[in-house]
């Protein structure tokens, strides 16, 4: 067990799937997973190890924000033997046209977050992905016909901001959508030689307003998940 996790070591798998919401773990688990069993629930953050297609994989909840993320996938690389950890989740289009549903696979995540200087002394505000997770979704998204846009995303430490426009980091990086979590992410994994990636559905496009509603949600991840769950196949762990 790690300070926040009560799973035992040998309950979680070298591959992680992590979705924000606890609930939405939950879904993945039950709804894609053979024999998924539930080994973690501390602070109610959802973890669970199962099969799919024989393969072991888990799923963990990581809350919303780089602190969150940063916490649990940090214990889960150090305390747990894990490899690789795939943040699956949800964004929002900075431009009107990335639509509703697409795709995202983030090459570079780019933040004000002073996360990665303050744990590691990693300077900048742009990190890669890690590993080969990255390349392996891009692939299996081209050879089973998915499309996918492979670009820099935003991770924003703010929900809400007072002054409006495009915040000046997206411009600088050409940041297409936004986030929370993928820049803490990869912050971890490139201090400590883990893989990481980033796969998201577009929930938002900010311009127009439009949205997914809660009840959309459920259904419009699927292509998502079971795209990194295929992906798992040619990752290197």
């Amino acid at each position: 067990m790690s300070l926040h996790i009560s799973a035992l070591p040998s309950q979680i798998a070298p591959i992680v799937l992590m979705p924000g919401d606890p609930l939405r773990a939950k879904h993945i688990a039950e709804g894609y997973l053979d024999e998924p069993e539930l080994v973690s629930t501390t602070r109610n953050v959802f973890m669970y190890t199962g099969k799919y297609e024989g393969r072991r994989i888990s799923i963990a909840a990581s809350g919303m924000g780089c602190p969150s993320i940063g916490i649990y996938s940090y214990e889960l690389y150090t305390q747990y033997n894990v490899e690789c950890i795939v943040r699956i989740g949800t964004c929002g289009s900075y431009f009107e046209d990335i639509k509703l549903y697409d795709l995202i696979n983030a090459e570079f995540a780019c933040s004000e977050s002073t996360y990665a200087k303050q744990a590691f002394g990693i300077n900048g505000n742009k990190l890669m992905h890690q590993g080969n997770a990255f390349e392996a979704i891009r692939v299996t998204a081209t050879q089973t016909g998915q499309p996918l846009i492979n670009c820099s995303i935003h991770s924003s430490d703010v929900f809400y901001r007072a002054k409006p426009g495009l915040p000046g980091i997206v411009t600088e990086h050409d940041c297409k959508v936004v986030e929370m979590e993928a820049f803490a992410l990869f912050a971890n994994a490139q201090y400590l030689g883990k893989s990481a990636a980033t796969l998201l559905t577009v929930s938002d496009v900010i311009p127009t307003r439009e949205h997914i509603s809660p009840e959309q949600r459920e259904k419009s991840l699927e292509r998502m998940i079971r795209l990194a769950l295929k992906s798992t196949e040619s990752f290197k762990v």
